[in-house]
C-alpha cells in the first residue's frame, strides 16, 4: 500500500506518495513532467512495479503542482523544490536514485551530484523543444555525473532517440512511443507491452547499482 507525506520546501509545500518494498535495497524518486503530475502512465508502471525488485519507490509532485498550479516555474524553481523533498527520501538511509519524467528528469540531471545521488532515471528526457533541435539541453544530462537510464519513446518530438548524442549513460527505446509513451494503435504494439519495455529496463538497470 502507499503512502503520502506533505514535505515543506523553500519553494512551497510539496507532497511524496511512497510505495515501500518489504525488504528495499534502494529508493527511487521520481517527479512528474511540467505538464501533468504523477499519474503518468510510467510513473504508475514504475511506481507498481519495482517495489517486488527490492526498490521502495517515491512519486514527487513539485510545490507547483500540488498549490494548484497549471504552469510550471523556472528551472531554478524547480531544482529548489527538490533539494527540499530530497532529504525526506534520504530517511530510510538507503542510497537513493534521482529521476523523473520530462522536466523531472532534467531536475535529476541538474542536482544529482550536489545531492548524493547514486544513479538517475530519466524517462523521456526532452533533449530539445519539439521543432528546435538546435536549443539541446544535452550538457544537462552528459553533466549529470552519475550512471543514468534514459528511457525514450522512439516518435518522442522532444528528442528521438537517435538524436541523443554519445556519453555516458544507457538509452533504451520504447518502439513507437511518443513523449508520454503513447503508442499509435497501427504499430501493433500495447500500452501494457510498452510499459513492460520501461519497467523490465529499469528493473535491469537499478539491480546492476546494487551490485
Amino acid at each position: 500500500m502507499s503512502r503520502i507525506e506533505i514535505v515543506e520546501t523553500d519553494a512551497g509545500e510539496g507532497r511524496v506518495t511512497w510505495y515501500p518494498a518489504k525488504q528495499a535495497r534502494l529508493v527511487l524518486g521520481l517527479s512528474h513532467g511540467a505538464g501533468g503530475g504523477i499519474e503518468a502512465r510510467d510513473l504508475q508502471a514504475v511506481a507498481h512495479a519495482l517495489t517486488a525488485d527490492g526498490v521502495s519507490v517515491v512519486l514527487v509532485e513539485q510545490p507547483w503542482r500540488v498549490a494548484g498550479k497549471k504552469l510550471a516555474p523556472a528551472p531554478k524553481t524547480l531544482d529548489l523544490g527538490w533539494r527540499g523533498i530530497w532529504p525526506a527520501l534520504e530517511k530510510p538511509g538507503l542510497p537513493v536514485v534521482a529521476g523523473g519524467r520530462s522536466a523531472g528528469a532534467r531536475v535529476a540531471c541538474r542536482t544529482a551530484t550536489e545531492l548524493g545521488a547514486v544513479g538517475i532515471l530519466a524517462l523521456s528526457f526532452p533533449l530539445h523543444p519539439p521543432g528546435r533541435p538546435e536549443k539541446s539541453r544535452a550538457d544537462e544530462l552528459l553533466g549529470a555525473g552519475v550512471p543514468t537510464l534514459v528511457v525514450q519513446g522512439g516518435n518522442d518530438p522532444f528528442g528521438k532517440p537517435a538524436e541523443f548524442p554519445e556519453g555516458a549513460y544507457e538509452l533504451v527505446e520504447v518502439p513507437y512511443g511518443d513523449h508520454g509513451f503513447a503508442v499509435p494503435k497501427r504499430a501493433g504494439v500495447t500500452e501494457s507491452e510498452s510499459m513492460r519495455t520501461i519497467t523490465d529496463a529499469v528493473r535491469i538497470w537499478t539491480r546492476g547499482l546494487r551490485e
